[in-house]
């Protein structure tokens, strides 16, 4: 037996062409069909771990830029002016809705 890269997994070590001990003939299809899909398990089976770090570092990125946006055009004076003509409409429409105004 040889130990492949995982080593709880052990392949037969045979040549094409050989007789296993059961008498079956070791054939190119009969490696494709057993040998090859267990190595594409193994390599399956490889872990994610560090791909929850690195979406939590782009979205700490993306957040931290956002935020930079916001406070420079929070600061500006042509937000604050806009948004004063926001309020200014909002508070006279109810002003008017109630006869106020």
């Amino acid at each position: 037996m040889v130990v492949g890269p995982d080593p709880k997994v052990c392949v037969p070590a045979t040549v094409v062409g050989t007789r296993l001990r059961e008498g079956f003939l070791v054939t190119r299809r009969l490696i494709a069909r057993f040998l090859v899909p267990a190595a594409a398990r193994r390599a399956a089976h490889r872990s994610d771990a560090g791909a929850a770090t690195a979406e939590y570092a782009v979205v700490t990125v993306a957040a931290a830029g956002l935020g930079g946006i916001l406070i420079k055009l929070l600061s500006s004076d042509w937000f604050l002016n806009i948004l004063k003509m926001i309020l200014e409409y909002i508070i006279r429409a109810a002003l008017s809705f109630f006869g106020l105004g």
